[in-house]
């Protein structure tokens, strides 16, 4: 596999994981895979070469009182920042192999410079990495071998004629030490937050999702089970009558035609809610008030439906789930129950709405409620404003759906 496909068809993007022939120990890259540890070496190098600049202008100011640079001096920093490299790796390792570098550098009596920057860098992607004891071991190690070369080891290492540092020094090292150390534990802890967060955010955002895709699943299993329902009873009637009585036929075909028209309707109503996302829906949320066309679609699949009650005012919420119920209610009558004539009886009592649905019966297959969504999807319904569901055959015969809806004020308000 060439450079340019396995960047997505893009520029080759070595700059930013480093030479090929880092990619596999045979100098090989692996067709397709991908490192989960970036090299990186840009900033390594650049990293390298600040420390070994510094390094070199701070030997000017210590002339005469530490050992001049040479190859092994500047050899030490080299690997002192050169290990950064794998420090996303091999975050502990890195630590404790900056300390001893920087520790034989000390002990060799080479100026104070830059190369405590790597023991910095690397102490702090230890911590962050999770390698706080690693990190925390490294730098106790550099300091107590730092206070033993200063305060009792001095007199048999170079430079020539150096003198003990005091305790204090040393506090205020340790100090350093601490604070370095601190900020690399505040950098962890804040990183775990952010993690944190991102991860609530993307759950959250996956649970609205999924409350959406169930909410529109919901609104399309109400509108075709009710739809299709009455098309099947009316394709029944036009077959039987087609050559019996072709007027009689027509009049079936008529209605399938105009349940499938408005099915259609409320389909594209409901998907353009996906379409066009945060857009207000181009027609009004169905509610009560549409009752009467429920009975007229299911006169014209011959159920006989009587509306006892007048619909109250209700919030867009509240008024669309009062009228799902009362569709599947009906849509099981249709399809589950020999029953041709169906009771809808509505009431408001304080801040309850209740709905009731009827039909005689009997059953004209294993479950005259319906053991499919239908019954689920109301139940969720209800549940979702607060309110329940009861569904169950009436002690003198038929099947009875009852709706307990809540109606709050502040929900009217809105």
């Amino acid at each position: 596999m060439d450079e340019q496909r396995v960047h997505g068809g893009g520029p080759p993007q070595w700059w930013r994981q480093g030479p090929p022939w880092w990619h596999r120990g045979d100098g090989q890259e692996r067709p397709g895979a991908r490192r989960s540890w970036p090299w990186p070496w840009p900033s390594t190098l650049l990293f390298t070469a600040f420390v070994l600049v510094g390094t070199h202008f701070s030997a000017h100011a210590q002339q005469g009182h530490r050992e001049a640079l040479d190859g092994y001096a500047y050899a030490l920093v080299t690997v002192a920042a050169g290990l950064l490299l794998w420090r996303r790796r091999f975050p502990a390792s890195v630590a404790y192999g900056t300390a001893a570098a920087t520790l034989a550098y000390l002990a060799a009596g080479y100026p104070y410079g830059p190369v405590f920057l790597a023991v910095v860098v690397s102490c702090f992607s230890a911590v962050v990495a999770g390698r706080r004891r690693a990190a925390w071991a490294s730098v106790g190690l550099l300091w107590a071998g730092h206070a033993l070369i200063v305060l009792w080891l001095y007199r048999r290492l170079p430079p020539p004629g150096d003198t003990a540092s005091g305790w204090g020094r040393q506090l205020v090292v340790a100090t350093w030490v601490v604070a370095v150390v601190a900020v690399s534990e505040l950098a962890r802890v804040r990183r775990e937050q952010w993690a944190r967060e991102r991860a609530e955010r993307a759950q959250a955002a996956r649970r609205r999702a999924d409350e959406e895709r169930l909410r529109i699943a919901r609104e399309l299993h109400d509108v075709l089970a009710h739809s299709i329902s009455v098309i099947n009873v009316q394709a029944g009637v036009g077959l039987a009558l087609l050559d019996t009585d072709p007027e009689q036929a027509r009049t079936a075909l008529t209605t399938i035609k105009a349940a499938s028209k408005e099915a259609l309707g409320e389909v594209r109503q409901v998907l353009s809610t996906l379409r066009t996302p945060g857009d207000a829906p181009r027609a009004p949320a169905p509610g009560l008030d549409r009752l009467p066309e429920l009975a007229d679609q299911a006169a014209s699949a011959g159920l006989t439906v009587e509306i006892d009650g007048t619909p109250p005012p209700l919030p867009p919420g509240t008024g669309l789930a009062a009228f799902r119920i009362v569709q599947e209610a009906l849509t099981n009558v249709v399809r589950h129950s020999g029953s041709r004539h169906a009771r809808v009886r509505i009431a408001r009592d304080g801040g309850t709405l209740l709905l009731r649905v009827d039909d005689d019966g009997p059953a004209t297959g294993a479950d005259a409620g319906g053991s499919g969504n239908g019954l689920a999807g109301m139940r969720e319904r209800a549940a979702a404003l607060g309110g329940t569901i009861e569904a169950g055959p009436r002690p003198d015969g038929g099947w009875r759906v009852i709706a307990v809806l809540p109606v709050t004020t502040e929900e009217e308000n809105r």
